[in-house]
């Protein structure tokens, strides 16, 4: 079994996921990272030089592979529920855990962090921060049919998330 972290970017995937899986003991792995070092470049690079469905489908090749290993907790790309074949990988060898956040903690979290602006493409032609309830609207029914359960990260502290996660996932387990 493995537990996938799903979300819209700045959500908290990466954060939670390296402390969930310290506390669990289990491995931690990051598609968005992994593709970045299987491309040879940023995500943002990549796609401006080849286009969005490239990109997706070399994300779709990792999360096959990654959805064959066991014991990992794994911090999803934000666009990677799109993909209905994707969702059944993880369904199938995991528990899909939604991390939620307003528009506005968002907004903040993609302002104080750098590396997103950096490396991260914007995803309409209105630029990453405007772009942010349009795309909300767009994937939350999506995140919302591929996850076993949600958690609001607004407020809470990253150990918060993981022991939420952590009392979940039994129940999550039986669903």
């Amino acid at each position: 079994m493995n537990i996938y972290l799903i979300g819209y970017r700045c959500t908290g995937k990466t954060s939670v996921g390296k402390s969930l899986a310290s506390m669990i003991g289990w491995s931690f792995i990051d598609t968005d990272l992994l593709l970045v070092a299987q491309l040879g470049t940023t995500i943002a690079e990549f796609v401006h030089a080849n286009g969005w469905t490239a990109f997706r489908r070399k994300e779709k090749a990792v999360i096959e592979k990654v959805c064959t290993l066991d014991m990992q907790v794994v911090a999803t790309g934000g666009g990677v529920a799109q993909d209905p074949q994707n969702v059944a990988y993880m369904q199938k060898s995991g528990a899909i855990i939604w991390l939620k956040a307003l528009p506005q903690t968002i907004k903040h979290r993609l302002i104080q962090d750098d590396n997103s602006q950096r490396s991260r493409p914007a995803l309409t032609s209105k630029g990453r921060i405007e772009e942010i309830d349009q795309m909300l609207q767009s994937r939350n029914l999506i995140y919302e049919k591929a996850m076993n359960f949600f958690i609001e990260t607004d407020h809470l502290s990253i150990s918060d998330i993981c022991n939420i996660i952590i009392e979940q996932l039994p129940k999550a387990d039986r669903a």
